[in-house]
């Protein structure tokens, strides 16, 4: 993916990480992991915004004292670093242990609508 996608996408997942960092402080953690999913599916594919919410999600973890969901995101760290530059993006997953790395999910109508506009951005 581009610079450009980077650049124009990057806002966006920005928010959804300001949106946890708020839900974390007033102790929703369900909330927390929901807005580092849409973070996810939006970022997945520039790989260093895809690096960082999974560095978040292993800081979730750990926070939560969830080894299973600590070990899956060391994997999903290594695969977002070294694969999303190749393209091996599972389109919509949401980055969770509680979904195979591989899988394809659909992306909600919100979160499609501004990986469009991002995508559209770079034919300008």
């Amino acid at each position: 993916m581009s610079s450009h996608f980077y650049k124009k996408i990057k806002p966006y997942v920005e928010q959804e990480l300001t949106s946890a960092k708020q839900a974390r402080t007033k102790h929703n953690y369900r909330a927390e992991f929901k807005h580092l999913e849409n973070a996810h599916v939006l970022g997945q594919a520039s790989t260093l915004l895809h690096t960082k919410v999974h560095l978040l999600m292993l800081l979730w973890a750990i926070r939560q004292v969830d080894i299973k969901e600590c070990l899956g995101q060391i994997f999903r760290i290594v695969g977002a670093a070294t694969k999303t530059a190749i393209g091996f993006i599972p389109t919509g997953n949401t980055g969770g242990t509680n979904v195979s790395p591989f899988k394809v999910l659909p992306v909600s109508s919100k979160l499609a609508a501004i990986i469009a506009k991002a995508n559209q951005a770079q034919v300008d």
